[in-house]
């Protein structure tokens, strides 16, 4: 039999000639490439009619909102100065353009903030993809969405999504752990409310985002470097076993504790029906009782390793009993009373949710209905286990106080539907109120060492917690395990056992080389440098850093050769890491401040500074930095190497007095000038010989000309202008008027490829700057 000729294009059919039935992914809209299936599913429909979870006379309605298309929802993001600007942008300009337009017949609505969303940085519109996508009308509305959520100031996130970090209560000395954190968005408002002051460029607390599946983590960090914080890592790790972790306080071995858990556990998912429309054809009641016992697990490991007095979420999209209020009723039972369910009724306001129930059944794949465990055939107990069922102790069910759960419904405000309860722990868990010893690490001793009785978070002295929040405790160490069948969970999972330090000084892996294995990509190690590493010299004397500056937090992801991209941490996450290098695998963690380049050194200096890492590094930067004004800003952003002669007279004036090199271009906000951004804007640049450059990504260009009123978009084909428009080479103002009549695209190839170029070349080199 002869090969076939690969190379042999098929005939392609005319787009309109599709057979029928079968639309293209475009005319699909909000499901796109889902046309086909049909949102029908009478065991679904059963099912949930018998649970009785929707109000008496609102199925039908329930229904029919399950039907239609999730509308779309976008929040703010970022820090609250920045978010502000962003949203006076939206409301002032965006907004108006798009509501009363009729688009195809339909009328666009004015988008709605979320009325439960706090400062209105979340916002609702009926706008469909296919209706951003397709039109005109919309081609600067939508431009302006994708440039910005590509630079992480919004993003696109289901509304129902939103809930559990706003529940968690975030505050910035807060040690969180995401346990179940892929795509990324709820890690992202953590992060966030860990910055919610943005004059400190080092919160107390940190973020540890978790999850199993190795692909996904790459994900997860992308999500999270948009944000630029030193104060996140990425591990990947199975949530119902992730490792207990250690740190040093008072140089001893303590076991960490997290004062926030989010456990966005794996899910049926049927509550997101509106926007994975396959979950039609998908849905049986098998689904979630498979799922129930991983779900108990991970709960179960969750509470483990929250701190007395701390707080946990745990949240599902999922309507089902068997998911959500079965996993929360087992998780307090076994707790004996150490977890008591919070009121969160008033956190919320504006919020319209159900309260949790207290009664369920349970249906075999086969539809067979079983109302408690007595009734359940002996070869059916694989398949279902007893903590599906309520308690049947009355009082007992009565302490838990289930309806204090909360069960959002898509027909109540049009969202989709979403589950969440919060637990908060007021004892150690059961299992663990007995301590196995730890040893001290200490090469001066080899005495063990037992940790305290666990006390609540309020009550641990602050001076007794020189590196971690005074809030924490050393508290509940699990014991040896005890079996029990997995489909409950287990809730005495060993730890990792301790394994062997790190062999060198301040690294916090072996070398491997980065090449893709059978479980995923093994990392290069991060290395953290020593307070006399010979790097900081030339660093410190060419940016004057302050002698607060804190060297150790510093790291790169190297042992040999030239150091090409340096990285920071906080003090606590570097804690996290030298202690646990062979405990967790860290994907990520960090932000970038510094990157090589090579013809630095000439002026000085051989590593210029990183956007990225511009607003952690700023406060302790006391020479190289610009002051510069609005139409700076405009002429820096919008003229590809313009000459020092172009900015105003302070910046050109002090521009001219440093020699060449990396600098910081800053814009500070004028009171007295309310059309002005009102927040501080950080520009990393290069001043050359006789000229200046921002070296700013494009994504970050738009959104920066947007917040000083500089409107540029590319036309409907997308074309791109590469040679700089007569406004380019003019001055600011006529960048304004052309960006705003033409559309044109301003385009910074160079800068661009500098800034990429320390990821891609492997000399770790750069372009010099023009002299």
């Amino acid at each position: 039999m002869g090969r076939r000729n690969r190379n042999r294009q098929k005939p392609q059919k005319n787009r309109d000639e599709r057979p029928e039935g079968k639309r293209s992914r475009d005319d699909a809209g909000w499901g796109a490439g889902y046309s086909e299936i049909v949102k029908e599913n009478k065991l679904f429909e059963h099912y949930y009619q018998e649970l009785k979870i929707v109000p008496e006379g609102e199925f039908e309605k329930f229904m029919d909102a399950m039907r239609e298309p999730l509308p779309a929802t976008i929040r703010i993001t970022g820090y609250k100065s920045h978010a502000k600007e962003i949203l006076h942008t939206l409301k002032e300009k965006y907004f108006k353009e798009v509501q009363d337009l009729e688009v195809d017949g339909q009328k666009i609505e004015a988008p709605q903030p979320l009325s439960w969303y706090p400062d209105e940085l979340a916002w609702h519109t009926n706008l469909s993809r296919k209706i951003l996508r397709k039109s005109p009308l919309l081609e600067k509305f939508h431009q302006f969405l994708v440039s910005e959520t590509e630079s992480g100031n919004i993003s696109r996130q289901e509304a129902v999504s939103m809930l559990p970090p706003l529940l968690l209560k975030i505050e910035p000395h807060h040690k969180i752990l995401d346990m179940c954190a892929a795509p990324g968005s709820k890690t992202a408002q953590l992060i966030e409310m860990l910055h919610s002051d943005m004059d400190v460029p080092f919160p107390e607390g940190f973020v540890i985002a978790n999850d199993v599946d190795n692909k996904r983590c790459y994900l997860l960090v992308h999500q999270a470097k948009r944000l630029n914080s030193p104060c996140i890592m990425v591990v990947n790790h199975d949530a119902s076993i992730f490792p207990r972790l250690q740190f040093d306080r008072d140089g001893k071995k303590d076991v960490l504790f997290y004062d926030r858990i989010l456990c966005d556990v794996p899910c049926s998912g049927d509550g997101t029906m509106r926007k994975n429309i396959d979950v039609w054809k998908k849905w049986t009641t098998s689904n979630s009782l498979q799922l129930h016992g991983l779900q108990l697990r991970i709960a179960v490991r969750g509470v483990e390793q929250l701190a007395v007095g701390g707080r946990m979420v745990y949240s599902t999209c999922s309507l089902n009993p068997v998911e959500d209020e079965a996993v929360i009723a087992a998780l307090l039972e076994k707790s004996e009373g150490a977890l008591e369910l919070a009121d969160a009724s008033s956190d919320l306001p504006g919020l319209k949710y159900m309260p949790g129930i207290t009664s369920w059944k349970l249906m075999s794949k086969e539809g067979q209905w079983y109302s408690d465990w007595s009734e359940v055939p002996t070869r059916r107990h694989t398949q279902i286990r007893p903590t599906m069922f309520p308690p049947t102790d009355s009082e007992k069910l009565a302490n838990m106080k289930l309806e204090r759960c909360m069960r959002i419904l898509p027909h109540h405000q049009n969202t989709g539907g979403f589950f969440l309860a919060v637990l908060v722990k007021k004892a150690p868990m059961p299992w663990n109120r007995r301590f196995p010893k730890l040893h001290n690490k200490d090469a001066n001793s080899s005495s063990e060492v037992t940790p305290a009785e666990e006390t609540p978070a309020e009550e641990t002295p602050a001076e007794e917690t020189p590196i971690t929040p005074a809030h924490d405790s050393p508290t509940d160490t699990p014991v040896e395990a005890v079996s029990e069948t997995p489909a409950e969970g287990n809730p005495s999972v060993p730890d990792a056992p301790d394994l062997p330090e790190a062999k060198k000084d301040n690294v916090c892996s072996p070398p491997p080389p980065k090449k893709m294995k059978l479980f995923g990509f093994k990392e290069d190690p991060f290395v953290f440098l020593t307070e006399d590493d010979p790097i900081f010299p030339p660093i410190q004397t060419f940016y004057n850093l302050s002698p607060d500056f804190p060297k150790l937090n510093v790291l790169t992801r190297t042992h040999e050769g030239k150091k090409r991209n340096l990285y920071m941490v906080s003090k606590e996450l570097r804690n996290v890491l030298l202690n646990n290098s062979e405990r967790m695998k860290v994907i990520n963690t960090g932000v970038k401040v510094w990157s090589r380049n090579n013809d630095g050194e000439q002026f000085g200096c051989a590593f210029r500074l990183a956007q990225e890492g511009v607003y952690t590094l700023c406060p302790y930067i006391r020479a190289r930095i610009v002051n510069i004004s609005m139409e700076d800003v405009k002429v820096l952003l919008t003229q590809e190497n313009p000459f020092l002669g172009k900015l105003g007279d302070d910046a050109h004036n002090h521009a001219k007095k440093l020699e060449m090199g990396s600098i910081v271009l800053r814009y500070l906000p004028d009171p007295q000038n309310p059309d002005a951004p009102q927040c501080p804007i950080d520009l990393c640049g290069w001043r050359g010989k006789t000229s200046i450059r921002a070296f700013v990504s494009r994504n970050e260009r738009l959104h920066y000309l947007r917040m000083v009123g500089v409107e540029v978009f590319r036309d409907k084909q997308g074309s791109r202008n590469d040679a700089p428009t007569e406004a380019q080479e003019g001055n600011a103002d006529d960048t304004e008027v052309q960006g705003e009549e033409e559309g044109s695209v301003i385009e910074q190839k160079d800068a661009e490829a500098e800034l990429n170029s320390s990821e891609s070349n492997p000399n770790g080199t750069e372009p010099a700057e023009s002299t």
